[in-house]
């Protein structure tokens, strides 16, 4: 259950938002049904909450050189919370790894990297990620194809579950 208690016009500045993050307030304002100066200060107050963590380019990876995407899962060979936080720290320094999530089970961490090339990933590959302290072992697997990449929540599942409630 969320910590926030929002209302339906706030659920929708963030479904907005999430949907097209350049839109001006103006806009926005439009869009939800109020005037521009209490729409910024709900946005502001949605921002002060952590609710929104920021504003990004939906940038076109490929189009750009990076050709690989690889998803390695990682095990260690010791999950003390020092041992994960090692870690997870380690995977914010590499810039080939874009996302870094802690799993339950068999695997410890699942990484999301880019790479330009084949060769740029293995070179990473071997030289950082396996060689890293307590990292026991490595799978990974090439991402051939895409077929949904949508970041964010499913607005429309939380208002579905909302109107059960009530």
């Amino acid at each position: 259950m969320p910590q926030h208690k929002l209302d339906p016009i706030d659920r929708q500045i963030l479904s907005e938002l999430q949907a097209d993050g350049r839109m001006t307030n103006v806009e926005l304002a439009r869009r939800v049904g109020i005037s521009a100066p209490p729409c910024l200060r709900r946005v502001r107050a949605l921002e002060e909450a952590g609710l929104i963590h920021g504003y990004h380019a939906d940038v076109n990876a490929r189009a750009l050189g990076f050709e690989v995407q690889v998803f390695a899962m990682v095990s260690l060979a010791r999950q003390a919370e020092t041992d994960l936080s090692a870690f997870e720290e380690l995977c914010r320094q590499w810039p080939l790894v874009r996302e870094c999530h802690m799993l339950n089970g068999e695997i410890d961490f699942i990484l999301k990297c880019v790479a330009p090339d084949l060769s740029t990933f293995q070179s990473f590959l071997t030289g950082q990620l396996t060689a890293a302290e307590n990292v026991a072992s490595v799978k990974t697997s090439l991402v051939i194809r895409g077929a949904k990449d949508t970041p964010g929540v499913p607005f429309e599942v939380l208002e579905e579950r909302l109107k059960q409630e009530a």
